[in-house]
């Protein structure tokens, strides 16, 4: 016998013990933003699925086998991304993972789904490109934001739309809403004015509200995270600015 097909007993007896280990449990892989823009919405992600596990646990797993979440954090960062799914994949050896909050996080994955073939269920990311990549690995419970869009038209005569700026994240999420939407909208007949975007870490957008202060659209739409959502509708009320506020899919979850 050649020695590539050799297993020192010890070895083997270690293999078994973490096969059995894991058959004890069904892992899942939570790639969120923990830290970074998008933290407080990633946060509250995880800590629904932390209720979901503990609840279907509680009920007796699934399929006889407790979940086990392994968490980790991708920072707000596409690179980070990617680099905690291949972790999540091959280090911890989950067979299936949930993420990645962001569409600019979940679209940095993808590619790693496709190398080792493992599937990942999103669970807010909005981006068409998501679906329209034709990744096999990809599963969605979040609607792209055109189908938001869709949803969205029968309310434009209720509410009275006549013109409408936009003020969008600068990834793929908030730019392919203000797209989506923007098309919807004109397509109903609503003129689309301003859009302005800002940077996922922005703390100050007081030029951009001042310009959209200034126009004589009825509406704002506005694509952002949590945490700048919060910044925003306070620099609005700072500036004086009194206007209707729509927000997309995902600025509003939490």
């Amino acid at each position: 016998m050649t020695r590539s097909h050799t297993i020192p007993a010890l070895t083997l007896a270690f293999v078994l013990s973490a096969g059995v280990a894991h058959a004890q449990a069904i892992r899942i892989g939570v790639n969120e933003p923990l830290t970074g823009p998008f933290a407080a919405s990633g946060t509250y992600v995880v800590n629904g699925a932390r209720i979901a596990a503990d609840e279907i646990n509680a009920k007796g797993g699934v399929l006889g086998k407790k979940l086990e979440l392994v968490v980790e954090d991708n920072k707000s960062n596409p690179t980070e991304a990617a680099a905690v799914a291949e972790k999540l994949i091959t280090s911890d050896k989950t067979p299936v993972l949930m993420g990645a909050w962001g569409s600019s996080l979940t679209l940095a994955v993808m590619p790693k789904l496709a190398d080792y073939e493992t599937a990942m269920l999103v669970e807010t990311s909005s981006s068409g490109k998501i679906t329209t990549s034709g990744n096999p690995y990809v599963f969605r419970i979040s609607p792209p934001s055109a189908l938001e869009a869709e949803a969205f038209a029968p309310m434009v005569e209720k509410l009275g739309l006549k013109k409408v700026d936009f003020l969008a994240i600068n990834n793929d999420w908030g730019r392919g809403a203000a797209a989506d939407f923007s098309k919807m909208l004109k397509g109903k007949g609503v003129t689309v004015g301003l859009v302005e975007t800002m940077d996922q870490g922005a703390q100050d957008m007081s030029a951009q509200l001042s310009k959209l202060k200034g126009s004589d659209a009825d509406t704002i739409m506005i694509t952002a995270a949590v945490d700048q959502l919060t910044l925003l509708f306070k620099q609005m009320a700072a500036l004086g600015l009194k206007k209707r506020i729509i927000t997309t899919g995902g600025s509003q979850n939490p």
